[in-house]
């Protein structure tokens, strides 16, 4: 079996202890974690400002080429991270090697970007600049539906800023980014980037400890608002990416049969395990029996399974209490809607689900209202516009949504009334580096990636220079 270990000021590390990492497809043993404690942690957080100290003073493309040379051996290992992926994760082996790719894209995006002074003024009186300058230590808790792509969004617009980060994975798919701590001791300097794990224990150490400055999480909304607790007490700046309910609203001028594989990728995505997949269904009570038969027809034919296994295209619920709360949302289903497709979990070892639709189901249930964040898609019937905007709105969420419409304008119109910080037209879950994605109600506060994710591992300062200049009074 692999040892894994964690990396501290350069070095890789042994844990205080060490925790069973389990494949979600049989429940076997994959291999071994270390975990940390606060007093590594602390360690952790020293070399860390010690790094910051002579990484700011680097360039932009000095720091770039740094994060290129890990993207390459990423590349390099690409095989490698894509079965440890399905492994610990559970996603078919070709989801895993998307999600590599998708790693290097986000990282070497910020590899290329650079931040300039603005200048407010110039004139004869004086000359106003803002600035943007790095934070000092950051922290990135990363959570374990996409370990290895969410670790590197994080490193890599941390560290182009300036800042040094410690990463703490999650402790069900820890192994990834123990990997990636690998490469980074071979490449970056000691203390840059530090990777430490735990058994969900060193989180509250980490949102309130002196010498982080900021916190990126990437999570549900409940441990999202324990972080912004533990955080006030050292004031420090938060990026909160949490929890989401995203309606999908479809008009009744689209053709079922054209929007129905669109909408099945965009809920089943990761088998469901997504923040911004497609997690409410609102069909016009005119095409809603064919669009439910169509999506119904995906769904079972879908094969669901262990994600090494051949032909597998939809994987496991990633852990054993997720997969507990999302058969109680399937009985949920059951009591409230009819079935179309799945709803019998296989009494076997592993959290396999098989992709479950139900249709007939109303709001104020618990699958429609919730997040069950798994394979589970609830289609509600509507009739007026202006009701289902209204129904779609009435959540504590806000992360995304979506219309589907053969007419833009119209769906324009709708969007425009849709209360989440994203939403698509004819899609749903698309996204990339260079668009900022801002989350809106209980989904979080802050943004992630583009221009304005990559400022929010900075302070602002603002120079205001004076240009008159007399001699002191003697």
């Amino acid at each position: 079996m692999t040892q894994y270990k964690m990396l501290i000021d350069g070095e890789l590390r042994e844990g205080v202890a060490s925790i069973d990492v389990v494949n979600p497809a049989d429940e076997s043993v994959v291999a071994q974690c270390p975990v940390a404690d606060e007093v590594m942690l602390n360690q952790a957080v020293e070399s860390a400002h010690k790094a910051y100290l002579s990484w700011r003073k680097l360039s932009f493309s000095e720091r770039g080429s740094y994060l290129k040379k890990l993207t390459a051996a990423v590349e390099e290992n690409a095989e490698k991270f894509a079965r440890i992926l399905t492994l610990e994760q559970g996603k078919p082996l070709a989801q895993a090697r998307d999600e590599v790719m998708f790693s290097q894209i986000f990282a070497n995006h910020f590899a290329d970007c650079e931040i300039e002074s603005r200048v407010l003024s110039d004139d004869d009186n004086g000359r106003i600049e803002v600035l943007r300058e790095p934070l000092g230590v950051v922290a990135g808790i990363c959570p374990w539906n996409f370990p290895l792509l969410i670790s590197l969004y994080k490193i890599a617009p941390a560290v182009m800023a300036g800042n040094s980060i410690i990463i703490k994975p999650a402790p069900t798919t820890p192994l990834s980014s123990l990997t990636l701590a690998e490469l980074i001791a071979d490449i970056f300097p000691p203390g840059v980037v530090n990777i430490l794990c735990d058994n969900n224990d060193l989180g509250p150490a980490i949102s309130s400890h002196p010498g982080i400055a900021k916190v990126s999480f990437t999570g549900s909304t409940p441990t999202g608002k324990k972080i912004m607790a533990s955080a006030a007490g050292t004031l420090k700046r938060l990026t909160l990416e949490l929890g989401g309910n995203d309606a999908a609203i479809v008009l009744d001028d689209v053709d079922p049969k054209q929007v129905a594989e669109g909408i099945f990728g965009a809920a089943f995505l990761n088998s469901g395990q997504v923040c911004i997949a497609l997690k409410r269904l609102y069909v016009h009570d005119s095409i809603y029996d064919e669009l439910c038969e169509e999506i119904g027809k995906l769904a079972s034919a879908a094969v669901v399974g262990n994600g090494l296994d051949e032909g597998v295209q939809f994987g496991p619920v990633q852990n054993r209490m997720q997969f507990d709360k999302v058969c109680s949302y399937i009985d949920n289903a059951k009591a409230n809607g009819r079935i179309i497709a799945g709803g019998d979990v296989p009494d076997a070892p592993g959290f396999i689900v098989p992709l479950t639709v139900v249709r007939d189901i109303e709001d104020g249930t618990a699958v429609v209202d919730e997040e069950p964040f798994g394979p589970i898609l609830p289609i509600v019937r509507y009739q007026d516009l202006d009701d289902v905007i209204e129904r779609a709105n009435h959540s504590d969420y806000g992360l995304g949504g979506s219309v589907w419409s053969s007419n833009l304008d119209r769906a324009r119109d709708v969007a425009s009334r849709i209360d989440s910080g994203t939403v698509w037209i004819n899609q749903h879950c698309a996204f990339g580096p260079h668009i900022p994605f801002a989350p809106a109600k209980e989904s979080g506060l802050g943004v992630e990636w583009g221009e304005e994710g990559f400022h929010e591992f900075t302070a602002m300062k603002v120079v205001n220079i004076s240009k008159a200049y007399s001699n002191p009074v003697h």
